[in-house]
């Protein structure tokens, strides 16, 4: 870790992973939005294969990387920023995001109103609304989500600012094991020791996200170990505090829980003591049955079919992850720093605001 020589009010962590084409854009409006608060820009680079160190290699701020693609998970990256971060406060942010000018200001000033407040998060303005991704986590939001709305809320989905001496208290800021619902884990161990979270009613990043095609993407988080998150953050919170939070705040779990035992129904149906037409059309009637009801429920088969497939997808993740062996999560993570503020090449353009 780090020793800082002066002190540095807030350390922004983006986390990236080969994001070449927006790193530089990210790097840009951090460091716009630090010159009035002061601060530092760390780049956590998971092994990107493209050229994001490159092109942050630009810039006066920190890279580090992990020094074993193994490590690599959604929980990894920001607990490798945090390891080398000297702040008072610390802003969590995607690689492909960019920062809002204002936002910093507001936060900080809303932390130090509040010293009962861990951490403060704005809005994510999403500006891709054409993949069928996006779309359906939009109408959800709108439904079910109530932490994405101005006020106290249980977790700061899409990064925020948090105090340095609440995670300390709280352990570690990122579990390392995670390879999704690493901001929601960080959420219920602070919440667990009494600290609260807030959004305030201000934007406070844009998100273009991913145009990977619906079905590619499914495939790809299978792959990643993406969809084991929810699997990960149960076996972590067992026997924990945050355990009762957990089951209280992840809706999806039950449904998730749900798909299981109507597999678990479907596997069983032969073996029933039926005549064999009956079990046939008894088998197709089930397996037909949350197609036919999400297609009335969305007026759409094409959605109705990705969001079955995606909650096959998520509950297989969730048996796979929660049989997932554990690394310790205060453990440090090996890394390499790759760059210095004071070493990095000089940009050859100005910066945006």
């Amino acid at each position: 870790m780090t020793t800082a020589t002066r002190p540095c009010r807030v350390s922004v962590v983006i986390k990236a992973l080969n994001e070449e084409a927006n790193i530089a854009a990210a790097i840009e409006t951090c460091l716009v939005a630090l010159r009035d608060v002061g601060g530092e820009v760390i780049l956590a680079d998971s092994c990107s294969t493209d050229g994001t160190v490159r092109e942050a290699s630009r810039y006066p701020v920190r890279i580090v990387q992990l020094a074993r693609q193994s490590d690599r998970s959604c929980g990894a990256g920001p607990q490798l920023g945090y390891q080398h971060s000297q702040g008072e406060y610390v802003y969590i942010m995607d690689g492909d995001m960019k920062m809002v000018p204002g936002f910093l200001e507001q936060a900080l000033t809303f932390l130090a109103q509040h010293p009962e407040i861990a951490g403060v998060g704005g809005r994510v303005v999403e500006l891709n609304q054409e993949s069928l991704e996006y779309r359906e986590r939009g109408e959800r939001e709108r439904r079910l989500e109530s932490h994405r709305a101005p006020g106290q809320v249980d977790r700061l989905d899409g990064g925020g600012l948090y105090r340095r001496r609440a995670i300390e208290e709280a352990g570690y800021f990122s579990d390392r094991n995670l390879h999704s619902y690493e901001e929601f884990d960080l959420a219920v161990r602070l919440r667990a020791l009494g600290w609260k979270l807030w959004r305030l009613p201000a934007d406070a990043v844009t998100h273009y996200g991913h145009d990977t095609p619906p079905y590619q993407l499914l495939a790809r988080r299978w792959k990643s170990r993406y969809a084991c998150g929810l699997g990960e953050l149960a076996r972590g919170a067992l026997g924990q505090p945050q355990m009762k939070l957990v089951l209280r705040g992840v809706r999806e779990l039950r449904l998730y829980v749900g798909v299981l035992a109507w597999w678990l129904v479907l596997a069983t149906v032969p073996f029933w003591p039926l005549p064999a037409a009956d079990r046939i059309a008894l088998l197709l009637l089930l397996a037909a049955a949350p197609f036919a009801l999400m297609a009335w429920r969305k007026r759409s088969l094409a959605r109705a079919l990705y969001s079955v497939t995606s909650w096959c997808v998520q509950a297989g993740g969730l048996v796979r992850g929660f049989f997932t062996p554990r690394q310790p999560p205060r453990a440090l993570i090996p890394s390499l720093v790759l760059q210095e503020p004071n070493t990095a090449a000089r940009p050859n353009h100005e910066l945006h605001s």
